[in-house]
């Protein structure tokens, strides 16, 4: 494992495997275990995970590899009896995914149309000739 992990927002799954030394099935696998395990998921599908997810997969493989301990075992040492419940420090509701930019455009665009649409029809209610560049 690095010694330094990059500070970024989110870790695509294969660096999150090379960051912690794991293998792909073995995260998907953890993910259906531990439901504080739950990576963000963009638009194509992809696994995001935050350095929260990172420090847990850490803390979860050393109490399996180093101290010999169940699935059973980890949830019980890190506080996870009902398997939702959060762990002090390392967990906290993943940030929603960021809106899509052409959506937003979209939605700003037709607000503002909107917004010119009102100003045209108070200014022919009060008599005030059209605006020059407006059709």
């Amino acid at each position: 494992m690095p010694e330094e992990i990059a500070r970024k927002l989110f870790y695509k799954l294969n660096e999150v495997c090379q960051i912690t030394d794991t293998q792909p099935y073995v995260l998907r696998f953890w993910e259906s275990e531990f439901t504080q395990l739950a990576p963000t998921k963009s638009k194509s599908g992809q696994r995001l995970y935050r350095r929260k997810d990172i420090d847990l997969v850490l803390s979860i493989k050393k109490l399996i590899q180093d101290e010999g301990l169940t699935i059973t075992g980890v949830r019980e040492r890190l506080g996870m009896n009902g398997g939702d419940q959060p762990i002090e420090g390392l967990y906290e509701p993943a940030p929603p995914p960021p809106p899509d930019p052409s959506r937003a455009l979209e939605a700003v665009t037709r607000e503002l149309g909107e917004i010119l649409n009102l100003l045209d029809e108070t200014d022919r209610r009060l008599g005030v000739p059209r605006r020059s560049g407006r059709d």
